[in-house]
C-alpha cells in the first residue's frame, strides 16, 4: 500500500507492507501529471515501513525511470535498509538525477527544500 501526497515540485510516497504494481502505476500517474504542469519534479520515497516488492514492480521501475531520465531533479530515499539503499543506489543508472538516501526524514527534506530554493 502507499500513501501519495505532492506539494509544489515535490512528490511523496510512503510505501506500507508490500509495494505491489498497481501501487507503482499510482505513483506513475501522479509524477507524470506534475511532470506535464510543474516540470522537473524531486521525490521523497519513504521505504522505512516497506516490507517487500514485487518482481513488476522492479521491472516497471528501471522501465519508467528510462523513460524519464531527465524528468527528475532530486530523489530522496528514506530507508533503514542496507540492501534498498543498494538499490536506489543501482537505480541512479537510469536517472541523471542527484539521489541521496536518507535514514532521516528531516534531513532528506532540508536536502530536497535545497533544491526547490536553488530553482526559484
Amino acid at each position: 500500500m502507499i500513501v501519495t501526497d505532492h506539494a509544489g515540485s515535490v512528490v511523496e510516497v510512503r510505501v506500507f507492507g508490500e509495494f505491489s504494481l498497481a501501487d507503482y502505476r499510482e505513483f506513475e500517474e501522479l509524477v507524470n501529471y506534475e511532470i506535464k504542469f510543474t516540470g522537473t519534479v524531486n521525490l521523497l520515497f519513504d521505504l522505512r515501513e516497506m516490507a517487500d516488492f514485487t518482481l513488476d514492480v522492479a521491472w516497471e521501475d528501471i522501465r519508467f525511470t528510462r523513460a524519464h531520465e531527465h524528468d527528475f531533479g532530486r530523489i530522496a530515499v528514506l530507508t533503514e535498509s542496507q540492501w534498498v539503499g543498494w538499490s536506489a543506489w543501482l537505480a541512479q543508472i537510469f536517472v541523471d538525477a542527484e539521489l541521496r538516501v536518507f535514514d532521516d526524514e528531516a534531513q532528506a527534506r532540508a536536502w530536497l527544500a535545497q533544491d526547490a530554493g536553488a530553482a526559484a
